[in-house]
């Protein structure tokens, strides 16, 4: 089933392991943010998911189209999970500082709501491994 590159296994597993992630938040969001609503926690979960599939699909790129640089995995998944939710928190700074404080109190180490950029990246660095192990990189992907 793993044996070749697929771009289709890279998405499904990209997506599998993403829900993994959201699912832990939509669950667990509640003992940490007691007034999160459905919403927050539907987002989250979707959120993660998709970011899966974002770093699912970037796997055909293994060099920079312009740069002419190349792209490893390790390089390129924690980079795509990092901006994704660098992005996330830029639009939803107030809710992401409100559940980060309530988390870690207001003068905690941790209360920046811009760790969820270092987050986006160790959770990016994780999808593009098993989407890497699991359904290979570069172009050869695209024909399976």
């Amino acid at each position: 089933m793993f044996g070749s590159p697929s771009l289709v296994t890279r998405i499904a597993i990209g997506k599998g392991i993403g829900f993994l992630f959201g699912l832990a938040g939509f669950v667990s969001m509640p003992w940490f943010v007691a007034e999160a609503d459905w919403l927050i926690r539907w987002g989250i979960l979707l959120w993660y998911t998709t970011l899966g599939a974002i770093i699912g699909v970037f796997g055909v790129f293994t060099w920079h189209p312009i740069l002419k640089l190349p792209m490893p995995w390790w390089f390129r998944a924690p980079l795509l999970g990092a901006w994704m939710n660098f992005v996330l928190t830029f639009f939803a700074y107030d809710v992401m500082r409100t559940m980060m404080q309530s988390m870690f109190g207001p003068d905690g180490l941790l209360a920046s709501p811009w760790w969820f950029t270092a987050e986006g990246a160790v959770v990016g660095l994780v999808i593009g491994f098993f989407a890497t192990r699991f359904g290979g990189e570069g172009k050869e992907t695209v024909g399976r």
